[in-house]
């Protein structure tokens, strides 16, 4: 099946925390309308998918009954929320309608994962979606409905064996690491910033799983500062190697877009040349491993305008196979927007001038261990808490 799966409606610019919050509804607005400019939401080989509300029992799978209703209560009444369950918060306040939306960016995430899984999609994306904080019994970090989480429980309870989770938001995937814990039949795997200076302060090399799936849960924590070559040496010094020797049945991916150098809220310095080239690697393993079964999701990403646009139309074209080029243009039409209803000047290329045609030079792991260069310690920590529990050797590729 050629056919691509993608979550989108207009709808979804209602997961709207208010206009001072960071996660801004028009980075979804924006990420649409430039995917529309080059095609890419339109066509014989795409099915634009706008879920509904879905039963309790979606959101049950993985959250709890008092969470649920908790978020229910806010939803109908967002001036009666207390400080329960991690709503009401500055990160997390409650918005009338907060329960239906999230609810439906789970089932929309849902539903591409079911579709690729069934054959229905070769590929499906929900750039809406990887609310990858949300936990069991509480909200957290911007994030009230965990879709990943949802998707990969019903995957688990339709017949997936094993189920890859792969992170590459600034901040730790902690929601879906927390869900699967002590699950072997999935791997969950965050490439980010250390959590000894951000949010959400977990994700060190020696969170390894819970006593049953030891080496389940692989964690990459990145000093600040690094950008596209030293991220591309530790993402494939460690990712390829640990999700070749699990042998998923199908990949699920997190894009936050918050590693980019001119995030606000995290310290990584990636261009969207470098997220580029990890979308498309990690579509390509798919391909090498599960037959391509391959869902892309947001998440992060609070440089609204300059940077998730681009870095999730990168996303969507590397799902339906129409890949764009970083020195492509970025559409007359989708500028003059940005400009007429924000006044600011977007960037006027597909990508930031950091490689030639999306290649990005970066050191392998076979060239050496360097014990002075921060990366590598991070690399080395990393490989020595998994790999030889994976039968991996640490030193070499």
């Amino acid at each position: 099946m050629s056919r691509t799966g993608i979550v989108w409606h207009e709808s979804f610019t209602d997961y709207n925390f208010g206009a001072s919050h960071p996660m801004n509804p028009v980075r979804l607005d924006l990420t649409a309308r430039l995917c529309r400019e080059f095609g890419l939401l339109d066509g014989e080989g795409v099915e634009v998918i706008n879920p509904d509300v879905p039963s309790d029992d979606v959101l049950l799978s993985v959250h709890t009954p008092q969470y649920v209703e908790a978020v229910r209560q806010a939803s109908a009444n967002p001036a009666a929320a207390q400080l329960r369950f991690g709503l009401g918060t500055e990160d997390d306040p409650a918005f009338a309608g907060i329960h239906e939306i999230s609810a439906r960016i789970a089932a929309g995430t849902l539903a591409v994962a079911k579709g690729v899984w069934e054959g229905t999609y070769r590929h499906g994306v929900n750039f809406c979606g990887g609310m990858h904080h949300a936990m069991p019994n509480a909200a957290a970090g911007f994030c009230i409905y965990n879709d990943a989480g949802v998707a990969i429980q019903w995957l688990l309870d339709h017949g997936a064996g094993k189920v890859a989770y792969i992170d590459v938001d600034a901040h730790h995937g902690d929601g879906v690491e927390r869900m699967f814990w002590d699950d072997p039949r999935v791997l969950t795997i965050s490439v980010h910033e250390t959590g000894a200076v951000l949010f959400p302060g977990t994700g060190f090399p020696g969170d390894t799983g819970g006593p049953n799936a030891r080496a389940s849960a692989v964690n990459i924590a990145l000093p600040p500062g690094v950008g596209d070559s030293p991220w591309l040496r530790a993402f494939n010094a460690i990712v390829p190697s640990v999700v070749r020797a699990f042998k998923p049945d199908i990949i699920i991916s997190q894009h936050g877009a918050d590693s980019h150098a001119h995030d606000p809220l995290a310290h990584l310095a990636l261009s969207v040349d470098g997220q580029r080239v990890a979308i498309e690697s990690i579509r390509d393993l798919s391909f090498e491993l599960c037959q391509g079964k391959w869902v892309g999701l947001g998440g992060g990403g609070y440089e609204v305008i300059g940077v998730v646009p681009r870095t999730w139309t990168h996303l969507v074209a590397a799902a339906r196979h129409r890949d764009i080029s970083v020195t492509e243009p970025v559409p007359a039409a989708w500028l003059d927007y940005v400009k007429a209803r924000f006044n600011a000047d977007a960037p006027g290329h597909m990508g930031d001038g950091a490689s030639e045609d999306g290649r990005i030079w970066w050191r392998s792991w076979s060239s050496g261990f360097d014990p002075e260069n921060s990366v590598d310690r991070s690399v080395m920590a990393t490989r020595e808490a998994i790999f030889p529990a994976m039968g991996l050797d640490i030193w070499f590729d």
